[in-house]
């Protein structure tokens, strides 16, 4: 970690303390840390602690802080202010596995009706509705950039979406999705 990291976690310290003390009361935590596990992985952090984890993802990622929000529900109102959220990120699903990784939110809207465990998802990414119906997608599940994933349709696990993929019909397991409309190649 670079010293210009350091002094930004230093200086927001004040800023994150009180969100990390909603954090650790949820009911929700363990997903939570599940997702701070993987950003830690996915980001190399040489930290032990889940705080100092915590502290440097809300400190540097606003895509995390909108994961943290999501999973504080109501309680979010409450310290929004404190670390603002990326605007440009829009996720409305209830149901949310750990793990999930948004690697850069902009201009990505997520609404499903739920969403697998340790599922990366990159920017300009739209999953939401054709129709009434909302998707589910399964574990493990990587959907690359400006992918769509639309309707009432299942995306299997460790299925991998390509970029500028439109998905409309069931994903099988492992499957490798690209085109529009998306095929599988593999």
């Amino acid at each position: 970690m670079s010293n210009s990291h350091k002094i930004i976690c230093l200086l927001n310290l004040w800023r994150v303390f009180p969100i990390y003390c909603i954090v650790i009361s949820l009911r929700s935590r363990s997903r939570l840390f599940q997702d701070l596990q993987a950003w830690k992985q996915w980001k190399e952090l040489p930290f032990t602690s889940h705080f100092m984890v915590f502290l440097y993802l809300m400190s540097l990622y606003k895509e995390f802080r909108n994961i943290v929000y999501k999973r504080m529900g109501k309680w979010s109102y409450c310290v929004k202010w404190f670390c603002p959220p990326l605007s440009t990120l829009y996720i409305h699903c209830n149901d949310i596995g750990g793990g999930l990784l948004i690697q850069h939110g902009f201009s990505t809207i997520i609404t499903a009706q739920k969403i697998g465990n340790n599922v990366k998802i990159f920017q300009q990414v739209t999953i939401g509705y054709k129709g009434d119906k909302l998707p589910v997608i399964g574990n493990n599940v990587e959907i690359c950039c400006g992918a769509k994933v639309l309707g009432g349709i299942y995306v299997g696990d460790n299925a991998v979406i390509g970029a500028n993929a439109v998905v409309v019909k069931d994903v099988s397991a492992k499957a490798v999705m690209v085109g529009v409309p998306a095929k599988q190649i593999r």
